[in-house]
């Protein structure tokens, strides 16, 4: 099939699967000669009415020359994509490169012609707007810039499309059709609304696989025992709301034709079920061989979404990644999303659902937090603890949704954040990872859904070095603490062990955001006191010096304390530490759990927690002890976490200080973030930006190389591309022996830097690599044969001669793309603060003013730009556009892979990029910044 139709070779490249708005998924390819069969049937079932909406006549049916015409595309000035279901086409677009005539042209003619057909039976499924999203970063991509689409004034839907795309769009009317022109460079508006129907797409998909009117379970045994006929009970158990089938191709027929298998109907196949009825979900569960028999009758019967549990795929080895690959390519298809495979299911406690489809033999208590594991152990130990009422955490809640990915093949953590972002039923979201496929996507998403709900991550494999079992990804290059510090500043919430996850989401869960970090401490052991004055210190927070209520208290002692605490203005969040009580008439659980929950109803906006110790009765006490307090009429929404309007406001009890106070600190810092995002920074606009140029430039130098890995650019290309993003490098002259270097001189102006380049002495000023300040030929000579005598010969060396630069701090300006973490820009001072002692600052890029002025105010030897022991502060408004100019060029070019300025010296006034390097990379194939397209299958 994908053979050239014309002069061009076929571009693979702008093969890709989408998310659909109604949550199916289509794949997009560009047309071929090999589809005029394809076409011709997908024309005739096209009705009437769209084809005259399309040629603005009655044309029922396509001739022999207009198949050829497009079915015959140079993929340059002509090209054609095709929507495709079951590999039938199920809509068109094409462009055609015009003049300003409006005729037909080559480049440098930047214009094109616009046109789609959309079947009707797939109308309104946004199938037309995913086509134009890739169709018009095909034509960016040839070196178009602007489209053109006539369009009848009846034909509503489609105006619709181009009217919602985004685009700054120019509209006329002439002899009865509108024609509607736009420039196709993405814009702010543009990429809002991509990503919005990216949001909505992805969210409607997952939700169909969580919250089915109907499931079939496929591998179901005849007898008690086996993966499938556990999820089966499972499903039964928990009281699924909807349609049930077992299927089992060896099912005998007093099976079939009883009552099949407990109670539920029993099928040989999926395509047995009544056609009236829909199968909605399937749960796969038959040896890997049989599943591609199994994906194919679900495909054609519909099934939306398949939950595959069956193993032997990537984690087995070479021969199980391709079968995994298979797996995907044919379940997309047919317009299917997979959890899995090797999964351990999904669940959904919604009464309107009560959705079981996993390994689980005991559903969750539905409450108000949502799980991801992609490891089905860690899924098991998640639910178990957030299940658990007694022995360590309070149940304060339940869970919404858990889903567990296992090779997360399709749906991955992204899609589930998608579907979390605007689910009521969520507050708070619950993620363990062991890779991050698309770090980009995530860290946007991320950020998105944190500014509206808690996401708590926690990552395994962090320090291994290798992507885990059957996950496709590269590992990160940077250490853990960076790649912990750059999500946060996404606004997650990184914490090290599940513990820990299941900690802060608890607290998140039920309890308000603290306005700041001032935490009073109440209790009744004064060593319990001191010891969680102690953590809370170490964690951040400002505590107040704890007070001690002595072993006599009663419950009303801890009441009254608690009310004064939570009422003084200065305390932002209480701890209460209980101890067992000593003495002829203890406190009773349920009575002290009765006295702190009517006290915390009287300060709804200030989270309050207790750390007991041994007193699994409290705890227990605690989970029951409710309070609907009255909410405060001012109370901002923002500083609520999770608790929805006239919930039970649960309060937390935790066997540990160090754990409630961490989950506090937590909750502390998220809060501060939400109220920084409040007030997002800005990524300005400069001058001497010109992106169209470096991306010729880029295309260029890449097209010159055969190695996929990428290139380390020439000193010359790499000043040449940072100059188009208004960066200058200042010119360096090659001197191989004293005559050059002199001649160099002459050219730059006295003073100069004689400096070798060799990658052994780069930077290197303390081996006497380079030499300052030489203000003549004299001076310069003397110095070159004293660099030469010293340290090797020119050859060796590589000497060049550089004019010198205004004094100043020597500091160093680094981007990569990290596979763990997207791309992220590095600062700090150059030489031993950044190489031996590690002070180096790191945002996520894009970044905006106010990251630029926090990352160079963030590391440790920041006074030393700032006037430190009475030396002049440099220009750091200079080297916050700096920081800024790299960040946008690796934002707009996402074959920059890596860019590396040393030293920048800031002066007093203004700075000096004396030396730079930059790595350029074929673009990866998910990179977040083109059209909406699913991962390739792993």
């Amino acid at each position: 099939m994908e053979t050239p139709s014309d002069r061009h070779a076929y571009p693979a490249h702008w093969e890709a699967d989408v998310v659909l708005r109604d949550g199916g998924t289509a794949r997009i390819r560009p047309i071929t000669t090999a589809d005029a069969e394809r076409l011709t049937s997908f024309y005739e079932q096209v009705s009437d009415e769209s084809k005259y909406y399309r040629f603005f006549a009655p044309y029922p049916r396509l001739s022999a020359k207009d198949v050829h015409r497009f079915t015959h595309h140079d993929y340059v000035d002509r090209v054609g994509l095709a929507a495709t279901v079951g590999g039938e086409f199920i809509a068109t677009v094409r462009y055609d490169r015009i003049n300003a005539h409006g005729m037909p042209a080559s480049a440098p003619a930047d214009e094109a012609e616009v046109a789609f057909l959309v079947q009707d039976a797939h109308q309104g499924r946004g199938v037309a707007s995913a086509l134009l999203e890739h169709i018009a970063a095909v034509a960016r991509e040839r070196g178009i810039r602007r489209f053109a689409a006539e369009v009848l004034p009846a034909n509503t839907k489609m105006i619709k499309v181009f009217r919602d795309a985004g685009y700054t769009q120019k509209r006329s009317f002439e002899d009865g059709v509108v024609r509607l022109e736009f420039d196709i460079e993405p814009t702010e508006a543009s990429l809002a609304v991509q990503h919005a129907r990216e949001q909505r797409a992805e969210a409607r998909s997952v939700q169909r696989l969580l919250a089915p009117g109907s499931v079939a379970v496929i591998g179901v045994g005849r007898t008690a025992g086996g993966v499938g006929r556990s999820v089966l009970g499972n499903l039964k158990d928990a009281g699924f709301t909807g349609r049930l089938y077992a299927v089992n191709k060896a099912f005998p027929t007093d099976v079939i034709e009883g009552s099949g298998v407990d109670g539920v109907p029993a099928h040989r196949s999926v395509g047995d079920i009544d056609p009236a009825e829909h199968v909605d979900l399937a749960v796969v569960a038959v040896p890997a061989p049989q599943v591609p028999e199994v994906v194919a009758e679900c495909g054609a019967r519909g099934v939306q979404g398949l939950v595959v549990v069956s193993a032997g795929y990537a984690e087995s080895g070479a021969e199980g990644r391709e079968r995994q690959r298979e797996l995907v390519r044919q379940a997309r298809t047919y317009g299917m999303r997979i959890i899995g495979p090797n999964a351990f299911g999904v669940v959904n406690t919604s009464p309107e659902v009560r959705l079981n489809a996993s390994l689980a033999p005991e559903m969750p208590r539905a409450g108000r937090i949502g799980l991801f594991a992609q490891s089905g152990a860690i899924g098991i130990a998640l639910l178990s603890r957030l299940h658990r009422r007694g022995g360590g955490v309070t149940g304060v809640t339940g869970v919404s949704t858990f889903v567990s990915a296992g090779n997360r093949a399709d749906v991955s953590g992204n899609d589930v954040l998608q579907y979390w972002y605007d689910d009521t039923d969520t507050d708070v979201a619950l993620m363990y990872l062991e890779s991050i496929g698309n770090p980009r996507k995530f860290t946007r998403l991320a950020r998105r859904t944190a500014a509206a709900k808690p996401l708590v991550v926690v990552q395994g494999a962090r320090h291994s070095g290798i992507a885990p079992t059957g996950h496709a990804v590269r590992a990160t290059r940077l250490p853990y603490a960076t790649v912990s510090a750059l999500l946060r500043q996404a606004g997650v919430i990184r914490v090290d062990t599940i513990t820990e996850l299941v900690d802060a989401g608890l607290l998140l869960a039920r309890q308000p955001l603290p306005a700041g970090p001032r935490v009073a401490i109440v209790g009744n052991s004064e060593s319990l006191g001191l010891l969680t004055y102690d953590v809370a210190l170490s964690e951040g927070l400002r505590p107040k010096t704890p007070r001690d209520l002595t072993t006599l208290a009663s419950a009303a002692d801890f009441r009254a304390a608690l009310e004064e605490a939570l009422a003084d203005d200065k305390t932002d969040a209480v701890v209460v530490t209980a101890m067992p009580v000593v003495g002829e008439d203890p406190t009773g659980d349920a009575e002290l759990a009765a006295a702190l929950s009517a006290a915390a109803a009287t300060a709804p906006t200030k989270p309050v927690l207790v750390v007991h110790v041994e007193l699994g009765g409290l705890a227990e006490a605690l989970s029951a002890a409710t309070s609907t307090g009255p909410n405060a009429p001012s109370r901002p929404t923002p500083a609520i976490a999770g608790t929805p309007e006239g919930a039970p406001r649960l309060i937390p009890a935790y066997p540990a200080a160090e754990r409630a106070v961490r989950a506090l600190s937590e909750a502390a810092k998220y809060a501060q973030w939400r109220r920084d995002a409040a007030e997002p920074g800005k990524v300005p606009e400069y001058d001497r930006v010109d992106e169209q140029g470096a991306a010729a430039l880029i295309s260029g130098l890449l097209a010159k190389e055969d190695d996929p890995r990428g290139t380390d650019l020439a000193p010359e290309d790499a000043h040449e591309l940072l100059s188009h993003y208004g960066i200058d490098v200042r010119r360096a002259l090659s001197a191989p022996d004293p005559d050059r270097a002199a001649e160099a001189a002459r050219t730059l102006g006295y003073p100069v830097v004689l400096k070798t380049t060799a990658p052994h002495l780069r930077h290197r000023a303390d081996l006497g690599g380079v030499r300052l300040d030489l203000a003549d030929e004299d001076d310069l000579r003397r110095a070159y044969e004293d660099l030469t005598d010293r340290l090797g010969r020119p050859a060796e060396l590589r000497p060049v001669v550089q004019a010198m630069a205004p004094r100043g701090v020597d500091t160093v300006v680094r981007a990569v793309i990290d596979p763990a973490a997207g791309a992220v820009l590095s600062f700090g001072l150059a030489g031993a603060p950044s190489e031996l002692l590690g002070d180096t600052a790191h945002r996520l890029i894009p970044v905006t003013d106010r990251d630029a002025q926090a990352v160079v105010r963030s590391i440790k030897t920041a006074p030393i730009l700032f006037g430190w022991r009475g030396a002049a502060p440099v220009d750091t408004p200079a080297l916050e556009e700096l920081l800024q100019r790299v960040s946008r060029l690796v934002d707009d070019h996402p074959e920059v892979v890596g860019v590396t300025l040393e030293p920048v010296v800031v002066a007093q006034s203004g700075l000096s990029v004396l030396g730079a390097s930059v790595r350029l990379a074929p673009p990866p194939a998910r990179d977040d910044l083109g059209p909406r397209t699913l991962p390739t299958a792993y």
